[in-house]
């Protein structure tokens, strides 16, 4: 019997269970003993209704952010699909050829290919893996596929589909998760086989058997191929537990996510935000602020569309260019570090708050654009009284998605630092 313990927490959803992680009794007990605060915030989050997150190697970041991943997208969009068969060999070549992308849901600037990325949300056991391919050998039907064009010369982006297609690219390659791979979990005649080793009626059968996609494009809008966020999201809801973020950094991969990773490690951020964590919040709070910044006239909720629209927008830096972006968020941070302090995110203590950081971040911003701030004194006095205004306190507790409040906290942050010298 495996020594593992299962980690459930409650979300206010028909008292259905949400599965946080895995981890040995060992690393739980340490987990406990180390992060106390973390399960009381739970059990207090739980009587609410509310989830906080962690994460099994240690937890992430608390922030007080709830309305984003409970947010529901409308869906108004134009979308055609038609349906293609392809042989095993042809989707095998066409993922090597990155005609067919298997989409990365983190980002490392070592990894050079889509395939590396995806291997971190690899979670089909091996005995299930075998079996599909195995399947295929034998001549049974396996499910389809479905996969994104943007239009007739882009390459296809897949959006259900990906534990298979990986278990087929590493047959072929003969490597699993580095390791070799040949089949075990099988039939007698299959087992101990690579790809290679298999009886040439075998592979024949293999090559030739077909996999049906379905090919889904966008018409409508032309301008906006954020169709692809929410067509993955419900393709995915019983799949990977994906972040918001995680999606976008797959479904918008370019030179903006570069940028955006680039920031995240910055030294002032990371004493404003803290550590960082694993499921991309940290990034988003960075992708929040340019959008705030930069794209604020064209906000509506849900606040998680509105992110994806600006991310796409500006997905290879045609809108703001890298140099503009890492300028003005350096003078930000580091503005805020050292007028206000380490725990200006923090306002109400250990949890960081996302409206804090998306308002105070863009009304300083935009200060900053007309140059420096000389007179500390008087900055930290304006972010003490703004902390302390009902009007703004209001905006940043319970609906901070909310149109009326997120214009209100953008509005009385301007005005609190525009008049500092």
């Amino acid at each position: 019997m495996y020594d593992y313990w299962v980690g459930l927490v409650y979300r206010n959803l028909n008292n259905k269970p949400s599965f946080i992680g895995i981890t040995t009794r060992a690393d739980f007990l340490r987990l406990l003993n180390s992060e106390k605060h973390k399960f009381m915030d739970i059990n207090e989050n739980l009587k609410t209704g509310n989830l906080l997150e962690l994460s099994s190697r240690g937890g992430e970041e608390p922030v007080d952010d709830l309305d984003e991943i409970n947010e529901v997208i409308p869906f108004t969009y134009s979308i055609t699909s038609y349906g293609a068969d392809y042989p095993v060999d042809s989707l095998v070549d066409r993922i090597g050829k990155k005609d067919i992308v298997i989409p990365k849901f983190s980002w490392d600037p070592t990894e050079e290919t889509n395939i590396e990325g995806f291997q971190r949300q690899y979670v089909w056991p091996r005995p299930t893996a075998d079996r599909f391919i195995e399947s295929l050998l034998l001549g049974l039907p396996v499910p389809g596929i479905f996969l994104f064009k943007e239009n007739s010369s882009s390459p296809a982006l897949v959006l259900d589909g990906h534990q298979r297609l990986f278990t087929l690219f590493s047959y072929y390659d003969g490597v699993i998760n580095g390791k070799e791979y040949q089949l075990v979990n099988v039939q007698k005649q299959f087992a101990g086989k690579k790809y290679k080793d298999l009886d040439v009626g075998d592979r024949r059968r293999l090559d030739d058997s077909i996999i049906h996609a379905t090919i889904i494009r966008q018409d409508e809008p032309t301008d906006d191929q954020s169709s692809i966020y929410s067509i993955f999201e419900r393709l995915n809801k019983g799949g990977i537990n994906l972040q918001p973020q995680e999606i976008r950094v797959a479904l918008y991969h370019g030179e903006f996510v570069r940028v955006l990773q680039a920031l995240n490690s910055k030294k002032a951020w990371r004493t404003l935000y803290g550590k960082e964590g694993s499921r991309l919040k940290d990034m988003e709070m960075i992708l929040r602020f340019f959008a705030f910044l930069y794209y604020s006239s064209k906000y509506r909720r849900p606040m998680k569309d509105f992110l994806n629209r600006y991310m796409a927008t500006n997905q290879h830096l045609k809108k703001q260019s890298e140099k503009e972006l890492n300028e003005i968020f350096e003078k930000t941070t580091q503005t805020i570090l050292t007028g206000i302090g380490a725990k200006a995110f923090r306002p109400s203590g250990r949890a960081v708050n996302a409206a804090v950081v998306d308002s105070l971040m863009v009304g300083i911003g935009k200060r900053l654009n007309k140059g420096g701030i000389t007179d500390n004194r008087n900055f930290k006095k304006q972010f003490d009284m703004l902390m302390e205004d009902p009007k703004y306190t209001e905006t940043i507790k319970a609906g901070t998605a909310e149109e009326a409040k997120v214009k209100e906290r953008l509005r009385l942050t301007e005005e609190a630092f525009s008049q500092v010298p």
